[in-house]
């Protein structure tokens, strides 16, 4: 999975957000050792300081935790990956929400939408 880093929202909230959903996706599943913070910053194309601090506050949420000698860890609290999980699908859900009505539809017609469109990615899979 890359790093999605646009120019229209502070780049460390933006780090969070797809480290949120690397661990939540699998990527980095729970106990799983975090690359360290400057292959991070690598891999992410920014700058080190950036990346400490979103994994600063990743950490401070308890969503990561450091061991001082091997480096910094996912959580194993899968709870607390399912609430963040579903905090992550619920913010897209909004967004896409608020689009929807913004170009006019109202709540059956965007209902409709996603049946056919869920029936359609079935036939895809």
């Amino acid at each position: 999975m890359h790093w999605d880093i646009k120019t229209d929202r502070p780049i460390y909230t933006q780090l969070i957000e797809q480290i949120q959903l690397k661990i939540c996706s699998g990527v980095y599943p729970p106990g799983s050792r975090l690359p360290s913070v400057r292959d991070l910053a690598r891999e992410a194309s920014v700058n080190p300081n950036t990346m400490q601090r979103a994994l600063a506050e990743l950490e401070e949420a308890g969503l990561l935790y450091t061991h001082r000698t091997s480096g910094r860890f996912v959580t194993e609290d899968t709870d607390m990956i399912k609430h963040v999980k579903n905090s992550l699908a619920e913010k897209h859900v909004q967004e896409f929400l608020k689009k929807m009505i913004e170009l006019g539809f109202d709540s059956s017609e965007i209902m409709s939408i996603i049946s056919e469109m869920m029936k359609r990615e079935g036939d895809e899979t």
